[in-house]
């Protein structure tokens, strides 16, 4: 579960370019399910109902709406090829999708075109945004933290991105054993779910790092989540373990 990493504030921002590098080599493939970003497919529903039912609580929308999001304001920050901006555009957001890799962007526009949706992709870093001074209703940022080179700085320009009342959702893998053995021993080794070299265990970031991180930037981490992989089922679902996937979602005050 992987998407392209974004900047932080060096010459080049948090973006490591060894990760946008290593996301261009496997851009063709985001919308191939049957390739190396068919785990992605396969937990993509779980982290978009959690989103859409999150949202539409807050907002005071029905989740099993059609168009649940409709007139929301909504940057997906490391959008990859927009696998999980697609649909959120066809809740109703008025969709950005932002990613620094060039290929990336290219294969999200033209997949949105084909499938006749209106979203604004953009080769550029979520620093630049916020200094034009745009802020949304909703920030997500799913498993991009695990790849820049400064996690309080980009969690507190995501933060920066949310409007008063608006809220962030971010999802990465915790640093524990259990996730190091089956992120990267079982994922990418054994299993190959993954390229070899996706992740770097030291750069996964626990709960409570994250939830610093956010109430740093402002917001109030509200709930915490884990998500799981039955091996009998072949499916992800919404946990209380938190060891290896998580995802939290946070709100600003109005």
């Amino acid at each position: 579960m992987t998407s392209a990493g974004q900047e932080s504030e060096t010459a080049t921002g948090s973006v490591d370019p060894a990760e946008v590098a290593r996301f261009e080599k496997i851009a063709r493939t985001w919308w191939d399910p049957t390739g190396p970003m068919r785990t992605l497919h396969k937990f993509n529903p779980v982290r978009l109902r959690y989103i859409r039912d999150e949202a539409a609580q807050h907002f005071g929308r029905d989740p099993l709406a059609g168009a649940s999001l409709e007139g929301l304001s909504l940057i997906d920050v490391g959008c990859g090829g927009g696998v999980l901006s697609e649909p959120l555009a066809r809740l109703g957001a008025e969709v950005t999708g932002l990613d620094p890799a060039p290929t990336n962007i290219a294969v999200a526009r033209a997949h949105a075109d084909k499938s006749g949706l209106a979203i604004d992709y953009r080769e550029e870093r979520i620093e630049d945004v916020v200094a034009r001074g745009e802020r949304f209703d909703i920030v997500t940022a799913m498993e991009v933290v695990e790849h820049v080179s400064d996690v309080r700085a980009f969690v507190a320009t995501c933060c920066t991105a949310v409007k008063p009342g608006g809220l962030l959702f971010m999802a990465t893998l915790n640093r524990t054993l259990r996730s190091y053995a089956l992120a990267i021993v079982g994922a990418e080794y054994i299993l190959r779910w993954l390229p070899k070299g996706t992740h770097q265990w030291e750069k996964f970031v626990t709960p409570d790092e994250l939830r610093d991180a956010i109430r740093a930037g402002g917001l109030a981490p509200d709930q915490t989540t884990g998500v799981v992989y039955n091996p009998l089922a072949d499916s992800w679902s919404l946990s209380r373990d938190t060891a290896v996937n998580y995802m939290v979602g946070a709100s600003r005050a109005k």
